[in-house]
């Protein structure tokens, strides 16, 4: 018998989420009903509490006992594990799509269909991977918290993989998916969110961001503005090119706000080289 996806519980919803955005084995323990993972977005921050405690933890933990640089790549190999590289292989479609496709609509949504990586797809996520490295390897800054010493790149991971997470989001909200539902990679198309699904999405998001500026005293229009100002950019060329969102536009508009966080932070906490 098929339920509607409002007469689905709520923690059902929630373990979906995890379930979709990580390759924990938690269908294992329960597997919920199939129309919840139309919702999943709505807790993709939450998702993101899991992903980036996982990677923080990771830092944290091997920078006590690892040289810091080696501590940052295996911090990044357990992001990858956690997640299964899904918003690694929509940036490395996204890439070959918008890179490869031109202005052809139905060209740039064919190639990143394509299973196979491209030449964008290969230097882009060599590009990602790299900043990525340098900028949490630059955000070794110790700070304590409760008692606990830590880089500064521990409460950027904790806090920007949610809020990344929030803001991507958004794109849902802001255009329609641009293919068929029968045409989803996922076989799932995602709900437009209500008002009360998008108060639980900014507290997801916003709450762990909250406390990461408190904690560090960055001026928060900056740590808040510039990724934000990424995502509109990249919302206006998926709307001209596209006029509507994919799984890897998701995926890719996510890592890069992620990754404008830790820019900023970084340009804030430790200025220009010369």
């Amino acid at each position: 018998m098929e339920v509607s996806i409002d007469q689905t519980k709520w923690y059902d919803r929630v373990w979906a989420a995890f379930i979709f955005f990580t390759r924990l084995p938690l269908w294992r323990l329960r597997e919920p009903p199939r129309e919840c993972y139309k919702s999943v977005v709505e807790y993709w921050p939450l998702a993101g509490w899991l992903t980036g405690g996982g990677m923080a933890a990771a830092l944290c933990l091997g920078s006590m006992v690892l040289p810091y640089a080696v501590a940052v790549m295996v911090a990044i190999i357990v992001r990858l594990l956690l997640t299964g590289a899904l918003h690694e292989d929509g940036l490395a479609d996204f890439l070959d799509g918008f890179g490869g496709g031109g202005s052809d609509r139905q060209r740039i949504l064919d190639i990143m269909k394509d299973s196979h990586i491209g030449t964008y797809g290969v230097l882009g996520l060599a590009v990602y991977l790299l900043l990525l490295y340098i900028t949490l390897l630059s955000l070794s800054v110790p700070y304590t918290v409760l008692g606990l010493r830590c880089p500064l790149a521990v409460l950027a991971v904790m806090a920007a993989d949610p809020f990344a997470k929030m803001v991507t989001a958004q794109l849902i909200m802001m255009m329609p998916y641009a293919r068929k539902e029968s045409e989803a990679k996922s076989g799932t198309v995602y709900r437009k969110m209500g008002w009360k699904a998008g108060v639980g999405l900014a507290l997801q998001g916003l709450a762990p961001m909250a406390v990461f500026l408190y904690l560090t005293r960055l001026p928060w229009e900056m740590v808040v503005f510039m990724p934000c100002l990424v995502m509109y950019g990249l919302y206006l060329l998926i709307w001209r090119r596209l006029r509507g969102y994919t799984g890897d536009c998701c995926g890719a508009v996510c890592l890069l706000v992620e990754l404008a966080v830790y820019l900023t932070v970084c340009a804030l906490v430790t200025g220009p080289a010369v």
